[in-house]
């Protein structure tokens, strides 16, 4: 850096080797940390005034993104294809238990949090493989399982990884994509018998066997409709696709997230409840895959209840469940 650095600057090299420490950062050369700085500088910039103006219901935080494109984050952390012509089955006894629901939607608990109903197993960490669509799945069978059988399982997203048939896993996976293979194989092993690693492998056919935890099939609950993603949540925790490539989204840290997005489904997260903030303010609350460190402990609250039908970054367009 040269000497006419400005004292703003030189707390910002600062941290980028605070952070470089903290998160074990190294880069081939000085043309690469050059580059990197001034990524993880306009990232430091933005937050610091976000925070600072002190208008939003939410804070932001550097991280181990921070030093990456866009279009480098999306590429490793996301991976969620929504297919032209969705035929996910709308007809199931599902459908006939929600309708059951409607009767009582309006005496529904003001907040539901499946994890302290012991259907949420602990965060888990996709790496740098644009595996979500597999998290979201298992962690939404995790959940149905253990609501079936009172037994919480922690299962293994690198069987779905492996054996689906999808050659490209790590580069993203369509929205059924995985209650499909759990379907064909006729259940999932555990992750301690087949753990996971951010890098698609060959199949291994004996531990694939091992199944612990089936599904009959899935279906997917009615769409654009914030209503009718809380009933399906009231039932069990939901998959759902969002637009999770934002700067905001990517540096979420606490409070109840209403930040700029679309509606381009890039990601794939579970809903495993929702509630209303201590401010007044209607969340949903979203389990992430991108580790404890992330959010809140690896969680998101999202405002819920907004003017779109289609709910905050598309949350309500593609609530598909699994059914047990």
């Amino acid at each position: 850096m040269s000497h006419t650095t400005t004292l703003h600057e030189a707390d910002i090299i600062a941290e980028h080797e605070a952070w470089m420490s903290k998160y074990g950062r190294t880069y081939a050369n000085e043309a690469e940390k050059n580059k990197r700085f001034k990524i993880f500088k306009e990232n430091f910039e933005y937050i610091h005034n976000i925070n600072n103006a002190g208008n939003r219901t939410y804070k932001l935080s550097i991280n181990k993104y921070s030093d990456l494109t866009h279009d480098e984050f999306a590429a490793a952390r996301t991976g969620y294809k929504v297919p032209a012509n969705v035929h996910a089955p709308t007809s199931s006894p599902f459908n006939s238990y929600i309708a059951e629901v409607t009767d009582v939607i309006a005496n529904a608990p003001t907040s539901l949090d499946w994890r302290e109903l012991g259907a949420v197993t602990r965060v888990k960490d996709q790496g740098s493989c644009g595996s979500c669509w597999i998290f979201a799945a298992v962690a939404a069978t995790e959940g149905i399982t253990k609501i079936k059988t009172g037994v919480l399982l922690p299962l293994s997203e690198k069987q779905v990884l492996d054996c689906s048939g999808n050659q490209k896993g790590c580069n993203g996976g369509y929205l059924d994509e995985a209650f499909k293979y759990i379907i064909r194989n006729k259940g999932l092993t555990m992750e301690c018998n087949y753990p996971y690693t951010a890098r698609q492998g060959t199949c291994d056919p004996v531990k694939q066997a091992a199944v612990v935890a089936k599904i009959s099939s899935y279906g997917l609950a009615a769409r654009y409709n914030e209503q009718e993603l809380l009933k399906a949540v009231l039932i069990q925790p939901i998959l759902v696709g969002i637009e999770a490539s934002g700067q905001d989204f990517r540096h979420y840290k606490s409070g109840v997230f209403s930040g700029n997005c679309g509606t381009k489904i890039d990601h794939a997260v579970t809903v495993v409840g929702y509630g209303t903030s201590q401010d007044g303010i209607d969340y949903w609350l979203v389990k992430n895959s991108w580790g404890e460190k992330w959010g809140e402990k690896g969680y998101i609250r999202m405002k819920r209840n907004v003017a779109a039908s289609e709910g905050l970054c598309g949350i309500a367009i593609w609530p598909i469940y699994p059914i047990a």
